[in-house]
């Protein structure tokens, strides 16, 4: 079954914002992961050329940590005056929504969608020390070896986690949850065997993949969405493909946000728009997005939420 993973990029904003003279000073998007993963490489992308429109450097700021409560609360928790902007995931604005019995913030009611950004492919690796080739290898010796397989992941909730959770339940193996503050950690220690099952995005694992350092993998699994696929590198090595859609967030929920939204939601689309943008997203292994009005993004939120919690109600998975 393949695993069909949202990715919604958060700029999280001003409740009582106004368009005028903004921005004056530097804005700053904070990042949920650690440096590498795919959501910093876009930030990192997107960061000079929104600078360049909004006339102000635009700083990347790393707070990994806590499945993106780390960053993702402080946003929420900040001066509301748009100069904070989270780029977040599917974690903190539709998983998050059901995974957490007392979740700290409203993802709906504190964030509001400015740009659909990319669509961030997810593989499933394993140790080169594990003695598997493909999936259905790593399910049979799973299930001879129950609980002495381990998965990292960058946290709950985060689509690292929910991944090998619903993989689990899918498959009827046991395997022992492992988070890491940043994907870099749980690489490391999948290079050194000290865990052995990874399911990570595409774009932090292919230099690894390519060098044979990281892993094997097997076929991915088919979901209600999609058939299934695979595709051998060139050392014959499979990697299985899981899909998630990247999007940006502005939040700030006052109707005096509302100028200020609309001049981020345009500054980022122009941005979208650039052949350069598009070509260096290709470049890192992520699919650009092609744009979006706020009451689309808003609705397509919405519609994450409800998605993500079935997922996440099947995995099992809760956080207090």
């Amino acid at each position: 079954m393949r695993l069909l993973w949202a990715s919604l990029l958060v700029l999280a904003m001003a409740a009582s914002a106004l368009a005028q003279d903004y921005p004056t000073r530097n804005v700053t998007f904070i990042v949920p992961t650690g440096a590498g993963a795919a959501t910093d490489l876009l930030a990192r992308i997107l960061a000079p050329q929104l600078a360049d429109r909004l006339g102000k450097p635009i700083v990347v700021e790393n707070r990994p940590g806590a499945g993106t409560l780390t960053a993702s609360n402080a946003v929420a928790r900040s001066d509301p005056d748009g100069y904070t902007i989270l780029m977040g995931t599917s974690t903190p604005l539709a998983i998050n929504a059901t995974l957490y019995k007392h979740l700290p913030y409203d993802p709906v009611k504190d964030f509001v969608p400015l740009a659909l950004i990319a669509t961030i492919p997810f593989v499933l690796v394993v140790s080169n020390d594990l003695p598997v080739h493909s999936v259905a290898e790593l399910i049979a010796y799973a299930k001879a070896h129950p609980g002495e397989l381990s998965y990292g992941s960058t946290g709950p909730g985060t689509p690292f986690h929910l991944n090998g959770e619903l993989f689990s339940a899918m498959t009827g193996i046991q395997m022992v949850h492992v988070p890491y503050k940043a994907v870099v950690d749980a690489q490391v220690d999948l290079m050194g065997g000290r865990i052995q099952v990874m399911f990570t995005d595409f774009t932090s694992s292919v230099p690894l993949i390519k060098d044979g350092k990281d892993a094997r993998a097997g076929r991915d699994h088919q979901g209600a969405r999609g058939g299934h696929a695979g595709a051998r590198s060139d050392r014959g090595e499979r990697r299985a493909g899981l899909r998630c859609r990247g999007l940006a967030d502005g939040g700030g929920a006052g109707s005096d946000a509302a100028p200020r939204r609309r001049q981020l939601h345009g500054a980022l689309e122009a941005v979208m728009a650039l052949p350069e943008t598009r070509n260096a997203i290709t470049r890192i292994g992520l699919v650009p997005a092609d744009s979006r009005s706020i009451e689309d993004l808003q609705a397509f939120v919405r519609s994450e939420i409800v998605r993500w919690g079935e997922v996440v109600k099947r995995s099992g998975a809760s956080v207090d």
